[in-house]
C-alpha cells in the first residue's frame, strides 16, 4: 500500500488527488528529530497565517534517509514544538521511499548531503528538490508579485514558487558551504535543540509568508 502523506487540514488524501494538490517533503536522516519538527513547524505556521483556514490542496509530511520506522519523535523535539505552541501528537517517523519523492512537488532537506541522496534517487526530483535554507534564500529574492494570487489556490501559488525558485539555482550562490546545513541535534541536550528549532523557524518564515502572501506581524 502505497504511504499516505500527512495533510494539514482534512487528512490523508488519495495519491490520486489531481492537480489541485500540493505535496511539501521535509527530509532528515531519522525522521525523529529535524525533519518533524520542520513538517510540524511548516504546518503551524500556515495555519496561524491562514487563521487556520489551510485547505488540504498542501499537504506536508516528512522521512528519513535512514530513517526509523514507527519510531516517536525525540523528547527534545518535542518540547522544541511545544515552545512554538506547535502540535507534536501523532507521529511516527518514516524511511524514505521512492514513492514519497515521485508524490513531491517540493521537497526541503536539512543538509546537502539529503539534498543529493533525494536527486540520486531519480524522479527527476532535481527541480523541486532544495537544503531549506537553500531554498529560504531563493525564496527571498522572489518577488511576491510574480506569483499568483491566492485566490487562484494554494497549489497553484506553490508550484511558480518552486519554479521561480529553480531558475535561481545557481545564480544566488550560499556564502559558505555550511551556510545551507541544519545539524543533526540527536543526541544533544534540549539547549542545542532549541537552536536548532529557532534556526529551521526563522528558515520557515520567508517560505510561509511566500506560499500564502502574509506575514507573521500579519496575524
Amino acid at each position: 500500500m502505497s504511504p499516505e502523506g500527512r495533510g494539514i487540514a482534512r487528512g490523508h488524501l488519495p495519491a490520486d488527488a489531481g492537480g489541485d494538490t500540493f505535496r511539501i517533503l521535509h527530509v532528515s536522516t531519522g525522521n525523529v528529530c529535524r525533519s518533524p519538527i520542520t513538517e510540524r513547524l511548516t504546518r503551524h505556521a500556515l495555519s496561524h497565517r491562514l487563521g487556520g483556514l489551510v485547505t488540504g490542496d498542501l499537504i506536508v509530511e516528512s522521512a528519513g534517509t535512514w530513517g526509523h520506522e514507527g519510531a516517536p519523535m525525540e523528547a527534545n523535539a518535542a518540547a522544541v514544538l511545544a515552545d512554538f505552541g506547535a502540535d507534536a501528537s501523532g507521529f511516527t517517523g518514516r524511511e524514505l521511499l521512492d514513492e514519497h519523492v515521485i508524490r513531491a512537488d517540493l521537497v526541503l532537506t536539512a543538509t546537502r548531503d539529503h539534498r543529493a541522496q533525494v536527486i540520486s534517487m531519480g524522479h527527476s526530483a532535481g527541480l523541486r528538490t532544495f537544503t531549506l535554507k537553500e531554498f529560504t534564500r531563493l525564496v527571498r529574492a522572489i518577488d511576491p508579485a510574480t506569483l499568483p494570487p491566492l485566490d487562484d489556490g494554494m497549489a497553484e501559488r506553490a508550484r511558480a514558487l518552486v519554479r521561480a525558485a529553480a531558475a535561481l539555482r545557481g545564480w544566488l550562490l550560499a556564502p559558505s558551504p555550511d551556510a545551507d546545513e541544519v545539524y543533526d541535534p540527536y543526541g544533544a541536550p534540549i539547549t542545542f535543540f532549541r537552536s536548532i528549532g529557532d534556526e529551521i523557524n526563522q528558515a520557515l518564515d520567508p517560505v510561509v509568508t511566500a506560499l500564502t502572501g502574509v506575514t507573521a506581524s500579519s496575524r
